[in-house]
């Protein structure tokens, strides 16, 4: 089975009260075939930099520990202490050994120093199911990837795909609760 790509999005919260709406969202999306959660953890930073963290699905334990170990593997954290934490450097030490290299020093993503200080975030390990068939027939077209990337919608204004007000409010909602 072939896997769609597979993108890791972090989810900034000041002040974090999962009611589980983000998760009924990611299981819609999942009911109609769109994306897959592979795995999605709440991180808490308290205000001198100490990481708690907590699976946000309905997985088991061992599940959720066990799938932690993908999440742990690229932003070196593990969701049971120590062990998960040894659990998830072993998964990238073996990917590491294969061959396999998830980030180079020049591209080094430190997701855990993004995090502010004081605040949450949701990191959520997706798979794209939506996006298999236009990869595949990008590659029988001999294409590839070159880079991508979200753009703002203060950039769409200059293309005249949106209006400054809309932008500015899609800007607001997008950011809004960011620490300064």
């Amino acid at each position: 089975m072939a896997i769609g790509p597979v993108q890791l999005l972090v989810l900034g919260f000041t002040h974090p009260e999962f009611h589980g709406e983000i998760i009924t969202e990611l299981e819609r999306l999942r009911e109609s075939d769109t994306v897959r959660v592979i795995d999605a953890l709440a991180v808490h930073k308290g205000a001198e930099g100490e990481i708690e963290v907590v699976h946000l699905s309905n997985l088991s334990k061992d599940e959720a520990i066990e799938l932690g170990t993908k999440v742990g593997a690229l932003v070196g954290l593990g969701i049971e202490g120590e062990e998960g934490l040894i659990a998830g450097a072993e998964a990238g030490g073996a990917a590491a050994a294969d061959g396999v290299e998830v980030f180079s020093d020049d591209e080094a993503w430190d997701v855990l120093e993004d995090i502010p200080n004081d605040s949450a975030a949701a990191l959520i390990l997706l798979e794209h199911h939506w996006a298999v068939p236009l990869r595949d027939a990008i590659a029988r077209a001999n294409g590839f990837r070159i880079s991508d990337g979200f753009i703002s919608p203060l950039d769409l204004v200059e293309i005249g795909l949106i209006s400054r007000e809309e932008a500015q409010d899609l800007h607001a909602l997008e950011t809004s609760h960011q620490p300064a």
